[in-house]
């Protein structure tokens, strides 16, 4: 699993979720204070947002930060998951950030609660 598979699939899913909501490029730009250039490079999997960014990016999406990841926010007609191998790598990439970001969670709130 590559991180280039990581970003594109991320990229997708921000770019559904925002036109899910009817949100343009620069609406959504002016919820987290990004550029519309910069957010433009992360849809397009050129970029990969900073843990704060990306944070953001989910609250302006109203998801939690794991659904950015998702699988099933990649509708079957785009050309990453058109094949069945695409499908479950992105389910595998889906689970193992879900994991990841949730750990992170978990050890952020054990070391600021403590």
């Amino acid at each position: 699993m590559g991180g280039q598979e990581i970003k594109t699939a991320l990229g997708q899913n921000i770019k559904n979720l925002r036109a899910h909501r009817h949100y343009s490029q620069a609406v959504l730009t002016e919820k987290v204070d990004i550029s519309i250039a910069y957010l433009s490079k992360i849809e397009r999997g050129l970029k990969f947002p900073k843990p704060d960014i990306l944070s953001q990016l989910a609250e302006g999406l109203e998801v939690e930060i794991y659904e950015l990841f998702k699988a099933d926010h990649v509708p079957d007609t785009d050309p990453i998951v058109t094949t069945e191998h695409n499908k479950k790598l992105i389910n595998r990439i889906s689970k193992d950030i879900t994991k990841k970001v949730m750990q992170a969670m978990e050890n952020g709130f054990k070391k600021y609660m403590a």
